[in-house]
């Protein structure tokens, strides 16, 4: 059973045949973000995806921190002095308060962060191991930016789990409980 949920040039999913460990695939802004490892533990990924979207329903996510930037550039300058000597706390501090999509193996080879505008999330992506930049040196340096409606995304946050949950002989999860 493969089931796919949204857009791929926004925000996708597809999950696939399944047990403790279940094929993932996601999509942000067109390109392939599980292309490293598309292989979920379960439980951790779902708990992980759970989380994400309980965390957007609470009305967590915050905007754009440098008036007048563009998405691409904010990303940058978060991105600046990250993992460098010369980073400081606040900076640290700052760029933790946008990171996203920190859901274990299937997404760490990317660095994302997450601003809400409103009723509207602005995704910045950003690959960064070297194995796959050599591979694919069109995405050597790029930021990739997507923008979804909140509820949409949320939406498809709802599916995946309802279909890990499903997979794993579980009832649909019902997020309020």
């Amino acid at each position: 059973m493969n089931v796919v949920l949204g857009d791929k040039h926004r925000f996708a999913a597809e999950v696939g045949e399944q047990g403790q460990l279940c094929r993932v695939d996601l999509w942000a802004a067109g390109k392939w973000l599980t292309c490293d490892d598309n292989t979920a533990y379960v439980p951790q990924f779902r708990r992980d995806v759970l989380d994400t979207a309980a965390w957007l329903r609470s009305g967590a996510g915050s905007p754009m921190p440098f008036a007048g930037m563009s998405a691409e550039a904010t990303h940058r300058r978060l991105m600046h002095r990250a993992g460098n000597d010369d980073e400081t706390e606040a900076d640290y501090g700052l760029r933790s308060q946008f990171r996203t999509l920190l859901w274990g193996p299937t997404t760490d080879n990317v660095t994302t962060h997450l601003f809400r505008e409103e009723d509207r999330l602005v995704i910045t992506l950003e690959f960064w191991r070297q194995e796959h930049l050599l591979n694919h040196p069109e995405d050597a340096g790029a930021v990739f930016v997507a923008e979804i409606p909140m509820e949409e995304f949320v939406g498809i946050l709802d599916g995946i789990v309802a279909v890990l949950d499903i997979g794993q002989g579980q009832e649909a999860t019902d997020l309020q409980r």
